[in-house]
Order: C-alpha cells, then structure tokens, then sequence
C-alpha cells in the first residue's frame, strides 16, 4: 500500500486546499494519471499520481486545507507492505490504538473526518424552456483510460461552482477536453442578452451566501496590508499625449518580428519603465529596515499585475531590461496565456523589483496602486482615451483630439524622495509621449 503525501509547491508555502478529486475510491490508476486537483495561495496545481495501482482510500475530503507533507490518499501497488496493513487493521479498532502509548503519526485520515468545508456554489436553476438546445443535449464526454473527463484545472473548478458534471458533457476543445463555453452552455448561461438580464437577485448564485477567506483572496488581502504597513505609500499622477505611442504600437503589429504576437500599449510602458529604472535605479531597490541597508537589483524583474479567474496575481518577467523589444513582447505574450488558462506555479511569482498594473483595461483613468511585497514602487497604466487636447505654441497653439493617458506612480518614501519619483514618473512619460527620444536613454 502507498500514501501520498501532499507534495512541497515550493516558495516557502505551508499548506494547500484539496478543491477536486479526480479519482474514486477503487479506481485503477496508472504512474502520471491526474489524482486531485490542489490550490494554494499562489497557483491551481494538479498532482499526478507516482505509482500505478488501484485507488484504496481517500483520506482527505474536497475543500479542507491541509499541511505539506500530509498523506492525502492510498494506493495499492501490489506491494504488499504489512506495516500498512497492521496500521489499517488498528485504524479499524480504535480501541486498541488508545492501549498504545503512542498513536502512529502516518494515521492521518483514519476514523471520521471533519466537517468538510465545500467551495461549491448552488447550482443555477433555469427552466429547461429557457435552455438553448446545446444546454440540454450535451452528452458523452471524452475520457481517459481511467474514465476521467480531461478538463484544465479551471474549467473543472467553473463547472464544480456551477453544479455541473464533467463527465455529461460533450467536449468540443482540442483534443476532446471540455472547455469553458461547454460547461457554460451545460449550465444555461448561453442565453441571449435579453434572458440574462432577467436573471434576478435570487438566481445569482453568490446572492445571500457567504464564502471563506482562502486561496488567491486570502493571499491578496494578507500581502496588500502587510505593503501598507511595511511602506510609506506617496502616489503622482502625469496626464500625457500618447498619439506617438499609439502610432507606434499600429507599426509594430505590422512588423514581421512581431507576427503571431500580441502588441498592446502595455509592452512600451513595460519597456518604458526599464530604460527609467536603469536611471533611476532607487526605483528598483528594497528597503530592509531590521538589517538596516537598502538592496539595489542588478535585473529589472518586472511584475504585471493579472486579473485572472483566480483573482488578482502578479508574475514576474526575470531581467526585462535585458530584453529586446520583441523579447519583451514575447514574454508578456507568454504570461497573460499562461495567467489566463491558470497554468501559473509559484516560480513565476518570486523576485519581482518593480511592478506594472493596468487598470486601463477596465476603461478606468487611473488609480493608486499599492506597492507589491518587497519591492519599492509601481506604475499604474490608465485607460487611454479620445480627449481634446492644446497642441503647438504662440500663434500655433491650437486644440485637437489626441490619444491621452494619465499615469500614477506609488513609491515608498523610506528611500525614495519626491525629486527621486518625479523625475522617474518625468522619463517614463517621455518615453511614452515621443518614443524616439528613447533612443537618448
């Protein structure tokens, strides 16, 4: 018999929520055949399983959180091993583990377990009337060998929120997998407008229900006010013309370096921000007020801050200032797919020295980011807008409509000055206002 403990996601986490079993009690199981679905503070992690054999016993039930290290389900491999066996025949007879002195510390699971806290939202009522036909009609999902759907980690969790089997669902992603538009049209939500904003208060399914603080959300409220009371929070603002910017970003998509990628305002801002932090290099530092010092970075680790269907998360791209603009697109390509299909791991999290988030995408103008973990300053990207705007001098002056944002800095005033943050917040408006004075930088 062989137990499984909850393996080390790394980044010095302690413990992980059990979210979905993928397998039963009794199941035959092969070496790299998925067994749960795991999420810490951090990531959404599926675990494979390191024998073969069948599925003897689950020890832990969906939505308990647990520690690393503890055994979380048991496998019969064939071995035989009659130190398991004397411990499952004990774990029968609780009886005879209170003559011990002493419990056996791997009984984990044994006798009945807690309350078990689930994660599962109601399921959302709608009359089969109001169903479009492929809501009601899917059926015979794709399995593996073993009888399990294939489904990403957050397609499993939608379906799970909104009470929907997998396995009565016609999987139409690649690869026969079932995707996000299937398990919504199995739930009903594939309706036209008008029926969805019928839907009432009373059908929401987060309407008068509470839910635990844990996970991404507990991750986020832990860390932003554990910034406020480690940094001295000063936050400016500069309005600019970006009509050279958004110029330039309509070029770059019809570069053949840039074919296949995706080119967004945000890449020059990312670039923007590392030729400033190369002159300003107090931006990218840490404050360490217990050793008393301030740590100066070689590398520009530049976080983007996600809003992804786990809730908010900042990746990091290790040495951005030492890539090239088609490097840095490439990169920033590569984490937002990564962020959106919740493939993110903990290494993808560590190191940041600078961060960018964009609430622009929201079609909000700007607002006062709080620094993240231990760096020293971010930049927030407003929205960029259509607006009028005062063009040329003396007798030329004139308004027209121009591209305008607006961007806002936060900075830890612990080590860095008014005059520090200004003229930072003053090169990155520069580079973005007339992207060929960059070549200056």
């Amino acid at each position: 018999m062989y137990a499984f403990n909850l393996p080390d996601p790394g980044e010095g986490l302690t413990e992980a929520e059990i979210t979905q079993w993928l397998v039963s009690e009794g199941d035959e199981v092969r070496i790299n055949d998925i067994l749960v679905e795991i999420e810490t503070a951090k990531s959404l992690v599926e675990l494979p399983s390191p024998v073969s054999g069948k599925v003897h016993r689950l020890l832990v039930e969906v939505g308990q959180t647990i520690e690393i290290g503890t055994p979380i389900i048991e496998i019969d491999d064939g071995s035989g091993d009659p130190a398991m066996d004397t411990v499952e025949a004990a774990a029968d007879r609780p009886e005879v583990l209170g003559e011990t002195e002493e419990e056996p510390k791997h009984l984990v699971g044994a006798g009945p377990l807690p309350e078990p806290t689930s994660r599962r939202r109601p399921p959302v009522e709608v009359p089969a009337a109001q169903q479009e036909p492929a809501a009601v009609e899917h059926h015979g999902a794709v399995t593996t060998a073993v009888g399990k759907v294939l489904a990403k980690p957050l397609v499993r969790r939608l379906a799970r929120d909104l009470g929907v089997k997998l396995s009565s669902i016609r999987p139409t992603g690649p690869n026969g997998t079932v995707s996000r538009e299937d398990v919504e049209a199995a739930a009903g939500l594939g309706k036209p407008v008008a029926a969805v904003l019928e839907v009432s208060a009373a059908t929401d399914p987060l309407a008068g229900h509470t839910a635990p603080i844990r996970g991404v959300r507990k991750a986020t409220a832990q860390n932003v006010a554990a910034s406020v009371a480690k940094h001295v929070h000063v936050t400016e603002f500069n309005t600019i013309d970006v009509s050279a910017m958004k110029s330039l970003v309509e070029r770059l998509k019809e570069r053949r370096e840039f074919r296949g990628l995706h080119v967004s305002p945000l890449l020059l801002h990312a670039k923007a921000v590392c030729l400033a932090l190369a002159r300003h290099p107090e931006m990218n530092a840490t404050w360490d007020g217990e050793a008393g010092q301030i740590q100066y970075h070689d590398d520009v680790n530049l976080g983007i801050a996600a809003a992804t269907p786990r809730g908010l998360l900042v990746p990091v791209i290790k040495a951005a200032d030492k890539m090239n603009l088609v490097e840095l697109c490439r990169a920033i390509n590569d984490l937002v797919t990564t962020a959106r299909e919740g493939r993110l791991q903990p290494t993808d999290y560590s190191g940041g020295t600078f961060s960018i988030t964009n609430v622009g995408v929201f079609g909000i103008d700007t607002g006062t980011p709080i620094i993240n973990g231990d760096e020293s300053a971010i930049l927030a990207m407003g929205a960029v807008k259509r607006r009028p705007w005062v063009v040329g001098s003396g007798d030329t002056e004139r308004i027209e409509p121009r591209w305008v944002t607006t961007l806002a800095v936060s900075f830890d005033h612990q080590l860095i000055d008014g005059e520090q943050g200004s003229l930072f917040l003053a090169d990155v408006s520069t580079v973005l206002s007339e992207p060929e004075l960059a070549l200056l930088f």
